[in-house]
């Protein structure tokens, strides 16, 4: 069995070689998953690390979409498809407009799943996405990038930055001189993948960890999230009707065929059925009420784990 050595210094540390993959392809499919698992673990503490600059980027996230902005994605390759992904799913959990969460990625709505070469270089098609965003100073842009040395995303950062946009850039490479300045870095170092160069493996996982915490912090602390449950979900299908349904009853105390009932008074709104059991009021006096105060607040005593008071 011949052995590799080291790759020299110079390259990023994606890019390198890493010393247990050597006989990657001399191992059984149950030691490549057990290998590629333990890279998956490294992954979760390089993520841990950054929990700081993760908090820094969900609150930046939150202030912009408290006062009307929006957070912009703007990708490539793995790194463009997840941060589509990351915008898909805003809406349908947290009940929040698409427009609000958007994501670009190099070489447009083909390359979700199809590999387009060389969209990933071209620096003015980044500038040109965060143009058509009409990104602005109430907005935060997001530059999602492995390497971070995409020029894709450099050329999106760089005219966000100038449009006076909040701009993160989430990335398992330490940023090299070539980033101007961004706001707000999320570094995850990840090193060298199992394949080297592959970053759809574990700083793809966390990339899509970074990802997850940044939104689902942000909209926790808008009040998407009560009592660890999804009270602006749209119920869209059978599933998360049924989701809304139990998600009323568990809250209210009430029997599930009441709580349907409500429910329905509510129009399908989770939070609106709630906050009207809690107040006793209609759908109408209710919803002004959540607007001004929010569903902890008319909550029975507004403290965690307090319980719903009976129905009046």
């Amino acid at each position: 069995m011949g052995t590799s050595r080291a790759s020299p210094p110079l390259l990023p540390p994606t890019e390198r070689l890493h010393p247990r993959a050597d006989d990657l392809d001399l191992l059984s499919i149950r030691s490549v998953v057990r290998r590629l698992h333990d890279e998956d673990l490294t992954a979760v503490r390089a993520v841990r690390a950054a929990l700081p600059a993760i908090s820094e980027a969900a609150r930046a996230v939150a202030d912009a979409l408290r006062t009307g902005g929006r957070l912009l994605y703007v990708g490539a390759g793995t790194s463009g498809r997840l941060g589509v992904l990351d915008a898909s799913e805003c809406p349908p959990t947290f009940g929040v407009p698409p427009s609000q969460v958007r994501a670009a990625i190099a070489g447009g709505r083909r390359a979700l799943t199809h590999a387009v070469e060389g969209a990933e270089d071209d620096l003015a098609a980044g500038a040109t996405a965060v143009r058509a965003f009409r990104a602005g100073p109430k907005d935060v842009v997001c530059g999602i990038s492995a390497s971070a040395s995409t020029p894709y995303v450099l050329g999106a950062l760089r005219e966000a930055k100038q449009r006076g946009a909040h701009t993160v850039l989430v990335c398992c490479n330490p940023p090299g001189p070539r980033v101007n300045a961004v706001d707000t870095v999320v570094l995850a170092r990840t090193g060298p993948e199992l394949v080297a160069g592959s970053t759809r493996l574990k700083a793809g996982t966390a990339t899509k960890l970074i990802l997850n915490a940044v939104t689902t912090a942000a909209f926790v602390s808008l009040g998407k999230v009560y009592r660890g449950r999804m009270v602006d979900v749209r119920p869209a299908n059978a599933k998360l009707r049924t989701r809304a349904a139990r998600m009323v009853a568990e809250l209210t105390d009430l029997p599930a065929a009441r709580a349907s009932k409500l429910l329905r008074a509510a129009g399908g709104e989770v939070k609106l059925a709630l906050a009207m059991h809690f107040t006793g009021l209609d759908a109408g006096a209710a919803r002004k009420r959540l607007q001004t105060e929010g569903l902890r607040a008319l909550s029975p005593g507004g403290r965690r784990g307090s319980k719903p008071r009976k129905p009046r």
